[in-house]
């Protein structure tokens, strides 16, 4: 067996459209959270809401950057 020559078995284009996929999930709770849309859950706590909006907000920006900017590590190089 020949452990130089790994491939990813996952094509790039799959890997970029879950990629780009997960950016829009990710901004996409957060604006959900700062619309209060899981008031119904959350219930009084409106920390918990703008806390968490903010945060997957900008999470959804930085895994932005870093899809398009190609900082993602290569998991074929990793180990």
């Amino acid at each position: 067996m020949d452990n130089d020559n790994r491939t990813s078995k996952t094509p790039q284009v799959m890997r970029n459209i879950f990629g780009v996929v997960m950016i829009i999930v990710y901004i996409g709770v957060g604006l959900l959270f700062l619309f209060g849309f899981f008031n119904p859950i959350i219930g009084s706590w409106t920390w918990l809401r703008w806390a968490g909006g903010i945060l997957f907000i900008v999470y959804g920006i930085w895994r932005a950057y870093r899809q398009f900017k190609g900082i993602d590590p290569d998991i074929t190089t990793r180990y």
